[in-house]
This record gives structure tokens, sequence and C-alpha cells, in this order.
């Protein structure tokens, strides 16, 4: 599926509407793509499946899910419900709610249609046939998946229900649509062939590699170690394809590199034909942003390293917090645009100026409250695409899986058996931090004095820098069970405040996690009204 030919044609386009217009479990319709006249070609029946591709994920939620943890802060509008999640002050009837549960739904719809009428259409190549139908069936455990995951106990759709079965569904209990998704992934990793054995035009369709890291990725959220560890190493022993980590960190994340030796699965776009346009309101504004809605926070700020390997708060670290932002980890410039940033895209370079009173010529990016500047005195580089289009859009992939992933879920798993060792080291932390630019001996070489609090506390860390801005924080903090550790109390900014509040320390937004509750998302209240045999999840 490569760029040219994930265009949307109007027959699509069309499609696309039809399907996912009727989003809801009661408005399940009677519609043209379960008779068999539509189902007369090949081409029609990749049609219909790119529609369940393009229903996997926004670029949205794909951004703004970092607002949902302590990574970075929503400081203007609500947008896909961060605001009000991170606040705490949401309810039943955010949209947000409604709309991943509307999303996801299309989505299995979607896929649940084309499982049952692909083997209508004649004189298909049926190894084609085959390879797409697991296609299909890793698209609906991607969507079960995450919808188990916000909400526990949810139906599972393994066939499209009519309008009266769907008026009467009631939640499947979290652990059958744990099992449905681990056997549908088991059973697509089967028949899916390895990236290489795609050919250019259907580059960005699932792979073996993906349902093996998802399945690595459904078992890390349950804790089952043996399962992540099985389950990456046939990745990292080169069974589903040739993956390794990109040879620059920064580089990783240009549209130049895009299908690279370490993706392993991405959301697809398109420059001019489908796009997404975030950093509209997550650049700087001196680089043509016209307002900041999402700033990384100082305590993200604060997890990157220094180049020995130490946190800030190490005696031995060499931090400077008058200079916080030299000796560390090069990922951080990679990723975060701070103080005295130089900016560099394709008009050139110049510098960023957000400490206030801090720029000689225009201070559009400097801090003040109340601006449409960045509330707490940060922007975001990662995924900047400096062959931007009009208001900063891009068609730029988005990964939504890659190596460096796979690598952390097994150091982790290792870590948690009681299995972590310098070889294991050596085959996940070190190459992360020697890709990301890492040559002091102290941050390379494994420490066999650390016990495991320790090492657990570095490998989480670890997965934070290295994936952050990517939407990951917020799935992390649940699984561990810290939210409401990381999530109650103020979120920070730069040290442009006042000096008698927390140091100088921006106070940004103030967050509240109810672990009596807030761990599950409610059963969204339209839903409800609509099928009172949806139970609701406790506390809502």
């Amino acid at each position: 599926m490569t760029k040219q030919l994930t265009r949307l044609p109007l027959h699509l386009l069309a499609l696309l509407l039809a399907v996912t217009g009727c989003e809801r479990l009661d408005l399940i319709p009677e519609n043209t793509f379960t008779d068999a006249s539509y189902w007369t070609s090949t081409d029609k029946a990749l049609t219909f499946l790119s529609t369940a591709y393009s229903q996997l994920y926004s670029s949205n939620h794909f951004f703004y899910n970092e607002a949902l943890s302590d990574n970075a802060y929503n400081g203007r509008g609500d947008n896909a419900g961060a605001a009000s999640i991170a606040s705490g002050t949401y309810d039943a009837s955010l949209g947000r709610i409604q709309s991943e549960w509307d999303s996801r739904y299309a989505g299995i719809k979607t896929t649940n249609l084309f499982l049952e009428n692909v083997d209508r259409v004649p004189d298909m190549d049926e190894g084609l046939r085959e390879r797409i139908k697991a296609e299909a069936r890793f698209l609906r455990a991607w969507q079960h998946f995450v919808l188990m995951t916000w909400f526990g106990d949810v139906p599972l759709l393994d066939s499209d229900p009519t309008i009266e079965e769907a008026q009467t569904l009631t939640r499947t209990p979290r652990s059958e649509v744990l099992a449905f998704v681990v056997s549908e992934l088991r059973a697509a990793a089967d028949v899916l062939p390895t990236k290489s054995e795609y050919g250019e035009g259907d580059r960005g369709r699932a792979t073996r590699g993906a349902a093996l890291a998802l399945l690595a990725r459904v078992h890390l959220y349950e804790g089952n170690w043996s399962e992540v560890v099985g389950y990456t190493e046939r990745i990292m022993d080169g069974e589903a394809g040739n993956y390794a980590l990109f040879p620059s960190y920064s580089g990783l994340f240009l549209p130049q590199n895009e299908y690279s030796v370490e993706d392993i699965f991405s959301l697809q776009y398109v420059p001019e034909f489908r796009t997404w346009g975030e950093f509209f309101d997550m650049a700087p504004l001196s680089a043509g942003a016209r307002l900041n809605a999402l700033a990384p926070t100082q305590e993200l700020v604060d997890s990157y390293l220094t180049l020995n390997g130490r946190r800030i708060d190490d005696p031995a670290a060499n931090y400077d917090e008058n200079d916080p932002y030299e000796n560390r980890d090069p990922r951080l410039t990679a990723t975060i645009v701070y103080d005295g940033y130089e900016w560099t895209d394709r008009d050139g370079t110049h510098t960023i100026y957000i400490e206030p009173g801090s720029d000689p010529d225009n201070p559009l990016d400097e801090y003040a409250p109340g601006s449409s500047a960045s509330p707490t005195g940060y922007y975001t580089r990662k995924y900047f695409d400096p062959t931007y289009q009009s208001g900063l859009s891009s068609g730029l992939n988005l990964m939504l899986i890659r190596y460096a992933d796979v690598l952390l879920m097994y150091a982790e798993a290792k870590l948690e058996l009681g299995e972590f060792d310098e070889a294991v080291w050596n085959r996940t932390i070190r190459p992360l931090r020697e890709r990301a630019g890492f040559t002091d001996a102290s941050a390379l070489n494994y420490d066999g004095s650390l016990d495991q609090i320790q090492l657990r506390d570095l490998i989480r860390n670890e997965r934070r820098v290295e994936l952050a801005m990517e939407g990951r924080r917020i799935f992390d903090i649940r699984r561990w069970r810290i939210a409401e550790d990381v999530l109650n109390g103020w979120a920070h900014g730069a040290r442009f405040g006042p000096s008698s509040t927390d140091d100088g320390y921006i106070r940004a937004d103030l967050r509240t996690f109810d672990p009596s509750r807030h761990y599950l998302w409610p059963i969204p209240r339209d839903e409800r009204l609509i099928n009172p045999n949806l139970s609701q999840n406790p506390g809502w």
C-alpha cells in the first residue's frame, strides 16, 4: 500500500462515508456492501479493505494522547478530550469517550463486512484472498484491543450484527475479548507475509512482524512476561523480517526515511491527498504555527539523562540548572524545543527565544501567561516535517509500532522475569543509547550493582524518553498502575515563573487522577441510553 495507492479516489471516499457514517451499534445499516452485486472484483475488495486501514487510528489521538499523560499539556481547547481527561473533570458524556467508541466500532464493522463477503469475489487469487483476510483479522484485533484497554469489558463483535442484535448487545468480559484478540493475531501471524515479501505497491500493509509485535504489546499490557519475550525474540531473531534500529534517531522521523528498517507498522499518509496538521498547533510560532495547544512538560524534560547516564538529581550528573539543556541525552534536542534552540527547516536556521524578554526582534515564542505561545515554555520537534505544506500539514507516516519498542518490551519482560543481565542490556538498552548519541562508558556499559528496583526505574525511563511524544506514555503509566502518582498535582513548565512558587518552574496545569475509577473510561452515555443492556464501569 504505497503512498500513491493510498490516495482516496471518489468511490473510496463514498465508501468511507457510507461505512463510518453508521458508527453507533444501534445504527448498523442494511447497506449495499452486503449485497453480492458489490463483491464482483478484486479491486473493489481491496478498496473496501483500504477503508479499514483508514479507520485504524488518527493523528489527533496519536499526538494528543501525550497530553493525557505527564509528558505534555493541552493548554488550549480540549483536543481529543485531553484537557478534560487530564484534569479529571470528564464524565460519560465527553466527546472523546464517544468518538473513541464510535471510531473503533466503525473499524470493526468494516472488517466484519469484509470478512463476511470477500469469499464472494470471483476469480480472486486464493493466496491473495487468504492474505487480505489475515490483514482484516489483524485490524479487527487491533480495534478490540484498543477498546478493552480504555473501557475494560466491551461488546465483542466477530460478525456484523443486525439492528435488533446491536440494540441488545451486552459487554463481553475483558478476559474473553483478550482471548479473541490473541487468537486473531496468532492466526494472522501464521498467514501474513514478512515485509520483504510484500512488493513496493503494498508497503504499509500489516505484516507478520506487525502481528507479532502487537501480540507482544498485548501481553506486555497484561504482564505476561514469558509471552512478551517469546514474541519479541521472534522479531529480534529475524523470523518476521529484517528489523533493526535506524542509525539516526532524529532522522528516523523525517519523510525521506519512511519505511525504514525500524518501521514495523505505521499510519499511512500521502502528501497533498491524505495529510495531518497537528504541528500547526505544536511547533514554535516563529516556525509558522498559529498557536500552541500541545506543550511538553518540565517533567518530561527532566526525565532525559545527562551524557554520563545519570539522572539530573544525581550529584554525579554534572547537571547545571542554570544551563539545563547542555550535557543532556541527545534525544531531548531531537524531540523538544527549548529556549535557545536552533530551529532548522526549509527556510534555514533561526534561534527560538522562549525566556521572557530574550528575543531581540519579535517575541512570538516567548512565554507569557494567556498568550498563544507555549504555556510550558516548550514546543515539539519530533515528527516535524521540513517539507511541510500549507498550515504545516504533512503527508509523513506516523509509526504505531517500531523496532525500538520491541527492544524495550523485551528488556522490561526479561527484568520482570528476573533474567535481565549484561547480555540483555547489550541487546537492548546499549544499542538504543548508542543510536541516540551517547558515548560515555558510564552511560553505555551495564552496571551490575543495580538492583531490580533501580533497573526497573532505568528501563521505564528509557522507554519514556525513547518514545516521547508518540502517544505511548499514557498506556504505560496505566499498566504500571502509577497514574495516581504522576497524574495528581501540578504539571510544570520551564523556569520562567515566579521564584516563590515551585522554585520558579511554571505551574501549567493541575491534574487529577482518581484510581478508584479513572483506570477505566466510562461507557459512553449515549450508548447506554440507546442500549440499557450496556453496564457501566465502577465509579461512573
